[in-house]
């Protein structure tokens, strides 16, 4: 089957739009400046309140993440579970198969 040439135009002209399209509504935009890019508040379109971002602010200062963040500080991660004691770890190598105990190694080792 003869596919015409110029057939293919429009794809080509919406695979080049699609990029531009999605960064239209993005708050930064691509700049040939020194910082890279441009800010446009006004294309944000947040989904909360302004008493949710307040309640959010408000819970940062109470549990510390908020001073954290002001000072660029990495922030603490959250426990997912309880911890381990030091004979659970033992007793956890102690029991690796080699395929475990080899991929423990290649962790540690990088490689």
């Amino acid at each position: 089957m003869n596919f015409p040439k110029h057939a293919a135009l429009p794809f080509v002209a919406l695979a080049l739009t699609l990029p531009v399209m999605a960064q239209a509504n993005s708050l930064y935009h691509p700049a040939d400046t020194d910082a890279g890019y441009t800010e446009h508040p006004d294309h944000w379109k947040s989904t909360k309140t302004r008493a949710q971002v307040m309640a959010e602010v408000e819970a940062a200062r109470k549990d510390g993440t908020l001073a954290l963040m002001q000072r660029n500080a990495p922030l603490p991660m959250k426990a997912t579970g309880p911890g381990k004691t030091r004979q659970q770890v033992l007793a956890e190598m102690l029991n690796e198969s080699p395929e475990q105990r080899r991929a423990r190694a290649e962790l540690l080792t990088g490689g």
